[in-house]
């Protein structure tokens, strides 16, 4: 039987990754601390009225460097310390102090892409990138089946997943698609394939690209997708070292 490995969350878009060890999980939302911001650039039309596309956001997929980020969401559920192997740390409230955290970032946007330009936040939900509140499933094997045919190591923080499962065959969470997956106290309906964008191809310790790793799944496996989306459809809390059963 699967359990869960690791559980991921991303307070601010793109823009940190943080690890912890349980999750009080809410049918009809996303995984709690989990995309609460988002930095929307110039030319963006997203505010704080309804979800947008990740289109409208500065992100890892045009801006490598952020991949680096590191973050701490605290207690309060309003401010988070982001870190950066180039920049000093920074501790803000994003909604009190949304100027300082654009300035923080600003640098690490890459030339000639459209700069950050506001902080967005939609109440009651994350900014997933599903029009639904989701949050994405990855597989280890399948993790170690992409490093196998590649020859080298990955992070699987590369992939962004908010749910590591392991002791599964490779690449069977695709056959979950309209399937349920209980996970500890909590049921989740698995939705779709997660189609990728070139994010995964920047190393998470160095903020720069090593790989081409959407090319090497299209060439590999004649598909661009990795881990699937889910929705949470009963309550309930989920804990490192949790078993996990699709019916």
């Amino acid at each position: 039987m699967a359990r869960l490995a690791q559980i991921w969350r991303y307070p601010v878009k793109s823009h940190g990754r943080e690890a912890i060890d349980s999750a009080r999980l809410t049918a009809g939302d996303c995984l709690p601390g989990d995309r609460i911001w988002a930095i929307a650039h110039e030319t963006s039309g997203a505010d704080n009225t309804a979800w947008s596309p990740c289109t409208g956001f500065t992100r890892i997929a045009s801006s490598p460097a952020l991949g680096a980020i590191r973050a701490v969401l605290h207690a309060d559920g309003q401010t988070v310390t982001l870190s950066h192997p180039g920049k000093p740390d920074l501790t803000v409230a994003p909604d009190l102090q949304p100027d300082t955290l654009l300035d923080w970032v600003r640098p690490l946007t890459a030339e000639g892409r459209a700069a950050p330009a506001r902080v967005v936040r939609v109440p009651g939900r994350g900014l997933t990138d599903s029009e639904y509140p989701s949050l994405t499933i990855g597989n280890l094997a399948s993790h170690r089946a992409v490093e196998g045919r590649m020859g080298r190591t990955l992070q699987v923080e590369r992939w962004r997943a908010n749910i590591w499962l392991d002791d599964l065959p490779p690449w069977e969470e695709f056959d979950w698609i309209g399937r349920t997956i209980h996970i500890g106290g909590a049921a989740l309906r698995v939705t779709e394939r997660t189609g990728r964008c070139t994010a995964p191809s920047a190393n998470p310790e160095t903020g720069k690209r090593d790989s081409d790793l959407l090319g090497f799944l299209e060439e590999q496996w004649n598909h661009q997708d990795f881990c699937v989306h889910a929705e949470v459809i009963t309550s309930g809390t989920i804990a490192i070292g949790d078993t996990a059963k699709v019916v």
